[in-house]
């Protein structure tokens, strides 16, 4: 299941992209042709505008809530636009995580490396990348880790499993209070295959 932020901008790209494309339906469409087969009321351009009645924005133009209502509006999607901005960029968290023990800290660079050595450790395993994030809240109680595990070549990944979440949950009890997100990405090593010259 999808995150709800994921959820939610998903949703809004999807009515943005139904509103612009059926604006641009309408704009691409509404000739004096079909401007009869439209339902009464519905706006169309004047038959020498091809696009928009030239006369519509001239008329707003002289009403003194137009400017600022333009300005307004440009403002808010430039806000808007900014603030999403904002939420995509990864802010780089401190190197150090506080633990429940008064006063202790633990260097993220020194768990990673720590659980690149146990887990290449394992019977199996090649190879293995280890990272460690947060997410942009400022206090968030929530890690992620991150496993890239590279099997040897006629290692199956049911093997690997096992010590692989219990690694995962000793991580999670050394960083207590914090809660662990395990993503796990499996390859294998390829046979290397002796090249003549």
């Amino acid at each position: 299941m999808a995150a709800p932020s994921t959820t939610a901008n998903r949703t809004i790209r999807a009515i943005a992209g139904l509103i612009l494309l059926l604006g641009g339906t309408w704009l691409a469409t509404a000739r004096a042709a079909l401007a009869e087969r439209f339902p009464a009321g519905w706006p169309a351009p004047q038959p020498p505008a091809a696009l928009l009645d030239r006369e519509a924005p001239a008329d707003l133009r002289t009403h003194s809530w137009w400017t600022a209502a333009v300005t307004a509006a440009a403002v808010l999607a430039t806000v808007l636009l900014v603030g999403c901005l904002m939420s995509r960029l990864h802010v780089r968290r401190p190197s150090r995580l506080p633990l429940a023990a008064g006063g202790g800290f633990l260097r993220r660079s020194a768990l990673e490396e720590a659980l690149t050595e146990r887990a290449a450790s394992i019977d199996g395993i090649g190879r293995c990348h280890t990272r460690i994030r947060t997410r942009a809240r400022i206090r968030t109680r929530r890690l992620h880790l991150d496993l890239r595990v590279w099997l040897d070549p006629d290692t199956t990944p049911d093997i690997v499993i096992e010590p692989l979440t219990a690694l995962a949950a000793e991580a999670e009890a050394a960083t207590a209070p914090y809660e662990i997100a395990t993503h796990l990405r499996m390859s294998h090593l390829t046979h290397r295959m002796p090249h003549v010259r």
